[in-house]
């Protein structure tokens, strides 16, 4: 039964994560945005996200009332109401800058608060499948896009907030009656030391871990310049909106086998190894995307979601877990959601930028750079701190 919700929270969230982000780059152009402008949009709505989730996360860790699931709920209202305010202005473009970059940025923190909730409930004895639940998720994504693409062609990119309304309101109603049984025995673990609320104590806490986060923005923002900048890339290819809900929907499709059957996959393989795996997967497919001269091409790439992003997402939240203590937990899943964030704002303020002026082509080989040198940090900082538990143990 808690996995069932829990998968739902993961369905209805990645569903709207379809609507609202994958879909950011073909609404914003509607409304008479420039790939520039789009760019500096999404890059403030990341900006004010890696500022807020650290934040909110520390408050979340002291464990008060401002709880996990209180988290969600506020920020479902917040986005229901952003949804309903584009669907009645639809040609203020300042308005709509405003309203657009709020919920974008609040869904990004949403997504480590998202993650948090299921280490929290697994401690109180709520058993949750983590890995199908966030595979679903990624099923719910990839449905959504593969509907969403023929709907915006035939009724245009308004369609997106009605389905954004509908959508979110389930979430809330589920979301609503996720409630810890008031009987659950909350199984303690021992924590040593106090929370690193500051980043400073943080980093000098966990500095391989900050630096593989480093490592992580740079898978993120080829991941970021692909996902919000695909139907600018595919274009010239002889895609459209159709291909392009295609090409998301095959992505996450195929991410599903692998986040559901992580656990097992865990268990022949180590976190820090699949981690390094799914970085270098993360160049493959941008290489291809790269290379790509038809659209047969553009979906090889996004096959390797399944290796890549699919790896990446739930074994770095067990990682986190893992490494953390007690009261940083939640600061760690967020300094993970952080480094996908960023990428995210250097890939908006760069990306949009470039293919005004130079095109997809270049935008794909910065990015494949890009990832290389991240790959290069992540595959030192894990194999670092490997070396360090080795010592330590001798």
């Amino acid at each position: 039964m808690w996995t069932l919700r829990y998968i739902l929270i993961n369905v209805t969230y990645f569903a709207v994560y379809s609507g609202l982000h994958a879909y950011a780059a073909v609404f914003l152009a509607d409304k008479g945005f420039s790939s520039t402008w789009i760019g500096i949009t999404l890059a403030l709505a990341n900006i004010l996200s890696v500022i807020l989730q650290p934040l909110i996360a520390g408050i979340i860790d002291k464990q008060g009332k401002l709880t996990n699931r209180n988290t969600a709920m506020m920020s479902t209202l917040f986005l229901i109401a952003g949804a309903v305010m584009l669907l009645v202005f639809k040609t203020n473009f300042w308005l709509i800058f405003v309203v657009f970059a709020l919920m974008y940025m609040v869904q990004m923190v949403y997504q480590p608060v998202l993650i948090a909730m299921f280490f929290e409930y697994e401690k109180a004895g709520c058993n949750i499948f983590f890995g199908l639940a966030r595979g679903l998720g990624s099923a719910g994504f990839a449905v959504s896009s593969f509907f969403i693409g023929s709907l915006v062609k035939e009724r245009g990119v308004n369609v997106l907030m009605i389905f954004n309304i509908i959508v979110l309101s389930i979430a809330l109603v589920v979301l609503y009656f996720f409630r810890k049984p008031a009987t659950a025995v909350v199984i303690e673990e021992k924590s040593e030391g106090k929370a690193h609320n500051n980043i400073f104590e943080f980093i000098k806490t966990y500095p391989m871990f900050m630096l593989f986060v480093a490592g992580a923005v740079c898978f993120f923002f080829a991941h970021n310049a692909i996902n919000d900048f695909l139907i600018n890339i595919i274009t010239p290819l002889g895609g459209n909106e159709e291909s392009m809900g295609y090409a998301v929907s095959l992505a996450a499709f195929l991410e599903l086998p692998t986040m559901a059957l992580i656990n097992v996959i865990m268990k022949k393989i180590s976190a820090k190894k699949l981690l390094i795996l799914s970085g270098f997967f993360f160049g493959i497919k941008t290489l291809i995307m790269l290379l790509a001269v038809n659209m047969t091409m553009v979906y090889i790439s996004q096959a390797f979601q399944m290796l890549a992003y699919a790896v990446f997402i739930p074994v770095s939240a067990y990682y986190v877990n893992r490494i953390m203590e007690k009261y940083d937990q939640v600061k760690g899943q967020a300094y993970v959601n952080c480094a996908i964030t960023l990428g995210g704002v250097f890939s908006n303020l760069v990306c949009g930028r470039i293919l005004d002026l130079k095109g997809p082509g270049f935008m794909l080989a910065l990015s494949m750079i890009v990832t290389s040198v991240g790959f290069v940090a992540a595959f030192f900082a894990l194999n670092r701190e490997k070396r360090a538990q080795n010592a330590q143990k001798t």
